[in-house]
C-alpha cells in the first residue's frame, strides 16, 4: 500500500454561491489565492471550475487561462481542470481549454445522469470518445469521475478501446443529486469494483463528507475536499476557507500513518508529465 495520500482541493464547483458560504472563491484572483493557501496547507492537486461575472458556472477559456496563469505564478500544485462546468456548454467548449492549456489532469465523467432538479448531465459516447482522444493527443491524464457503478463499467469499454491509458485514475463521487448516495457501504462497493492496479480517490458531498473521507483514508485511497462538495466544516458551521478542509485532511492522513503527497510525489504516483 502506498504510504502517501494525495489531497485534492475542489475550491469552487459550478453551483455553490456566496449566499451558501461567503468564503467560497469565484473570481480568477480569488481562486488563485485560495489554491495557493491550500497548497501551503498540504494540497497536491487543485480541481478547478470557473464562474462568469454573474457567478454562474462557465467553460470560458479566458477565465481558465487567467486563473491557471495566476496559480502558476504562485506554486507548483498539480492542475486538474473540469470538463463539465456548465450544463449548457457544447462538446467543443468542454474541451478547448484542455487543448489550449494542456493541464496535467482533467475530469472525464464516464456517463450521463439526471442532476435531480437541475437538469441533465450529458456525457454521450461520441463526446467521451472524442475527449479521450484529445487527452491522449495532449498528454493530459483523465481523472475518471464515477457517480455510479454503471460509469465504472463504461470506463472499461473506453480502456478496451485504448481511449484511457492504464493504470487508470478514478475519482469516486458519492452524494451527487442523481448519483450514488454518500454512504460507507456504497464507497466500499465502488472501490471493490476497481482493478487492483488502479489509482483512486473519493469524496462525499454534503453530510457524507466526513464518513467518506475517514473511510477512504482507512482503505488506503486518496482524498478530495473543498467547497465544491461541502460548504460546511461541521454541522451548522460554515467553512472559513478551503484551506481549513485541507488542513483537516492533512491531520487525519498523518494520524492514519499516510503522509500527504507533495505535488512532485503526486506526479510520480500518477505518472503525470510534470
Amino acid at each position: 500500500m502506498n504510504t502517501k495520500t494525495i489531497i485534492t482541493v475542489a475550491t469552487t464547483g459550478a453551483f455553490p454561491t456566496k449566499e451558501d458560504n461567503p468564503n467560497i472563491p469565484l473570481t480568477p484572483k480569488e481562486i488563485a489565492a485560495d489554491v495557493h493557501e491550500c497548497w501551503q496547507a498540504g494540497a497536491a492537486i487543485a480541481h478547478l471550475h470557473m464562474r462568469d461575472d454573474l457567478g454562474k458556472g462557465t467553460m470560458n477559456l479566458d477565465k481558465f487561462r487567467e486563473t491557471v496563469g495566476l496559480i502558476r505564478e504562485k506554486c507548483d500544485i498539480v492542475i486538474n481542470l473540469t470538463t463539465s462546468g456548465d450544463l449548457n456548454a457544447t462538446d467543443e467548449t468542454r474541451m478547448e481549454h484542455v487543448i489550449d492549456l494542456k493541464p496535467e489532469l482533467a475530469s472525464y465523467d464516464c456517463g450521463s445522469m439526471n442532476w435531480a432538479h437541475s437538469g441533465l448531465f450529458i456525457n454521450h459516447p461520441k463526446f467521451l470518445e472524442k475527449l479521450g482522444q484529445v487527452m491522449i493527443d495532449n498528454d493530459v491524464r483523465p481523472e475518471i469521475e464515477i457517480f455510479d457503478a454503471g460509469m465504472f463499467y463504461n470506463s472499461l469499454y473506453y480502456i478496451k478501446k485504448n481511449l484511457i491509458k492504464t493504470p487508470a485514475y478514478y475519482q469516486l463521487v458519492l452524494g451527487a443529486a442523481g448519483g450514488t448516495a454518500a454512504t460507507v457501504e456504497n464507497l466500499v462497493y465502488l472501490r471493490n469494483l476497481l482493478p487492483p492496479e488502479a489509482h483512486w480517490s473519493a469524496f462525499g458531498i454534503g453530510k457524507g463528507h466526513l464518513p467518506v473521507l475517514l473511510t477512504t483514508l482507512a482503505m488506503g485511497g486518496h482524498v478530495r475536499v473543498g467547497m465544491e462538495d461541502n460548504v460546511f466544516y461541521s454541522k451548522g458551521q460554515l467553512a472559513k476557507s478551503n484551506a481549513e478542509f485541507v488542513a483537516r485532511a492533512v491531520r487525519l492522513a498523518n494520524e492514519a500513518g499516510r503522509s500527504p503527497a507533495t505535488p512532485a510525489e503526486t506526479r510520480t504516483i500518477l505518472s503525470l508529465r510534470g
